[in-house]
C-alpha cells in the first residue's frame, strides 16, 4: 500500500519566491493569512484571490502541487460549508425541506468562511513548499533569539522544529513499510466494516510509535556522542541577511493589507 506524503515536502525551483529570506517570508505570509480572515466582501475576497493566485504563480510551484499540500483539509472545507449553509439562518429564505431552511445569509457564509480559509492555508502551505527544513529552523532561531535573554530556550525549541519537519517523510516511509507489512499478512484496511477497520490500524498505530521512539533514542545518542551542548557560541554555514527584494515583498505585502483595507 503506497502512502504518498505531499504536505511539508519542499520544490525545489528557481523563483523571487524561493529567494526571499525565511524570516521576511514567513512574517508576510503569517500576516497576509491573518488579514485573510478579516475579509468580509466580496471584493475584499475577489483581491486576496488574486493575491494568492499571483503568489503561487511567483513561486512558479505546480497548481496540482499546491492543491495536493491541502488536500488532506478538503473534508474539513467541505464540512464547514455545509455547516454555515445549514445553521446560519440569516438574510432571504431560499430553500426549505422540513426542519433545514437554506437561506441567502447561509449561503454567503459557507463562501466567505470557506474561500478564505482556503486561501489562508495556500499561502501557509507555500512557506514550506518554497523554503528548505534548515532555512526555517535558522529563521525561528534568529527571530527567537532575542527572547533567549528572557530565559527562552530559542535555539533548543527552533532546533525541535527542524527534527519535527526532517521526521515527517521517515515516518511516512515507516508507515507505508508498515502498512505493506501489514497486507502481506492479511491484515487489508478495506474489508469488513468500521469497527474492524479500527481495530486493524491499532497494530500499525503501535508499530509506528515505536519506531519513532527508536529513532528518537538514535538522534539523542549521535547527539550525545557529538558532545552537542545547545545555541550558546554556535554559528551558521549561510548566515541570513535581507536583500533589497526582501524589502520589495514586504511592499508588496503592505499593499495587499491597504487594497484590502480600501475594498472594506
Amino acid at each position: 500500500m503506497a502512502f504518498k506524503l505531499e504536505v511539508g515536502q519542499y520544490y525545489e525551483a528557481d523563483s523571487p519566491i524561493h529567494a526571499l529570506d525565511a524570516r521576511v517570508k514567513f512574517c508576510c505570509a503569517f500576516v497576509c493569512m491573518i488579514v485573510l480572515f478579516c475579509a468580509g466582501t466580496p471584493a475584499q475576497l475577489a483581491i486576496g484571490a488574486a493575491f494568492t493566485v499571483a503568489v503561487v504563480a511567483a513561486s512558479r510551484v505546480p497548481v496540482g502541487r499546491v492543491a495536493a499540500s491541502v488536500e488532506p483539509l478538503v473534508f474539513f472545507l467541505g464540512f464547514l460549508s455545509l455547516f454555515n449553509l445549514i445553521f446560519v439562518q440569516t438574510g432571504n429564505e431560499l430553500l426549505a425541506a422540513g426542519p433545514v431552511r437554506i437561506t441567502d445569509g447561509g449561503v454567503w457564509a459557507a463562501v466567505l468562511y470557506t474561500v478564505r480559509f482556503g486561501l489562508a492555508l495556500m499561502l501557509g502551505s507555500l512557506i514550506l513548499l518554497t523554503t528548505t527544513p534548515t532555512e526555517l529552523s535558522d529563521a525561528f532561531d534568529a527571530m527567537l533569539g532575542p527572547l533567549a535573554r528572557l530565559g527562552l530556550p530559542a535555539h533548543e525549541i527552533a532546533m525541535v522544529f527542524s527534527l519535527m519537519l526532517r521526521f515527517v517523510p521517515t515516518l511516512a516511509d515507516e508507515a507505508s513499510a508498515i502498512l505493506d507489512a501489514q497486507a502481506m499478512r492479511g491484515g487489508g484496511f478495506d474489508e469488513g466494516g468500521p469497527m474492524r477497520r479500527v481495530r486493524a490500524i491499532v497494530p500499525v498505530i503501535v508499530a509506528l510509535l515505536a519506531s519513532g521512539l527508536r529513532h528518537a533514542d538514535g538522534l539523542s545518542r549521535a547527539l550525545d556522542a557529538r558532545c552537542y551542548e545547545g545555541g550558546e557560541g554556535r554559528t551558521h554555514l549561510r548566515e541570513p541577511c535581507l536583500a533589497a527584494r526582501d524589502t520589495v515583498a514586504v511592499a508588496v505585502c503592505a499593499a495587499f493589507i491597504a487594497a484590502l483595507v480600501f475594498a472594506g
